[in-house]
């Protein structure tokens, strides 16, 4: 008896049960209607499993195709902008929530405190941008939630490369290299990131980082310059 409720309980560590994943993505479709496929799918997959999405805010590109049929499909989509992108990044009705801030530093505090894992589609600067500093606060032990990348048509096979090159030269720890979960569809993704176990050294305890502390001296500081 002692013995099975053992194994119950590990299991239960193992497997995750995801609420909300923020996706970052582009705000264009690109050339490959391979990409917009993807999004579809990453969509109806969160619908499917009743998942919220936390994303960038925007109604255009790819991030308009995953909060379009996330929202279509009922769950809660909570969408997190820069006042100053709105015009270039919202076109027509906003889908979902939406929470403005002030700048991109908040957008990407945000996006993090309201989710439980985080999914890469295709995207430009921005979206890989996003990426890289949540994989670097995984390592650092801001936060230990799982990194999740959607290698659609290769897209991502450059910067994979880039990373396993950092590896071999000695920047980047072999452990750390394993923060990034990386599949080609969608429910192999979720299915592998349910899965995934931290594995490499952090930096620092989450609790030394004062996350929460340092988000609302951030807002404070934001209200008093508006």
């Amino acid at each position: 008896m002692e013995g099975r409720e053992v194994t119950s309980t590990t299991n239960e560590k193992k497997e995750r049960r995801f609420r909300r994943i923020c996706v970052f993505c582009g705000s264009c479709t690109g050339y490959n209607s391979a990409f917009s496929d993807a999004a579809l799918e990453l969509g109806k997959l969160l619908v499917e499993r009743k998942i919220n999405l936390v994303y960038g805010g925007g109604s255009i590109g790819l991030m308009g195709l995953i909060s379009q049929t996330v929202f279509n499909g009922g769950c809660h989509v909570l969408g997190v902008i820069p006042k100053a992108l709105m015009s270039h990044e919202i076109a027509g009705e906003t889908i979902g929530e939406l929470k403005i801030v002030a700048d991109m530093h908040q957008r990407k505090s945000e996006m993090e405190k309201h989710a439980d894992a985080f999914i890469a589609l295709p995207g430009g600067y921005g979206t890989m941008e996003e990426l890289l500093e949540i994989i670097t606060w995984s390592q650092l032990g801001i936060h230990d939630k799982p990194v999740g990348l959607l290698n659609v048509n290769g897209y991502y096979n450059s910067l994979l490369a880039l990373f396993d090159k950092g590896v071999d030269e000695g920047f980047i720890d072999h452990s750390a290299r394993h923060i990034v979960v990386i599949a080609n569809t969608a429910e192999e993704l979720i299915k592998k990131m349910e899965e995934y176990e931290t594995v490499h050294d952090k930096a620092a305890p989450r609790q030394s980082w004062e996350v929460d502390q340092l988000l609302e001296s951030t807002q404070s500081g934001e209200a008093l310059r508006s």
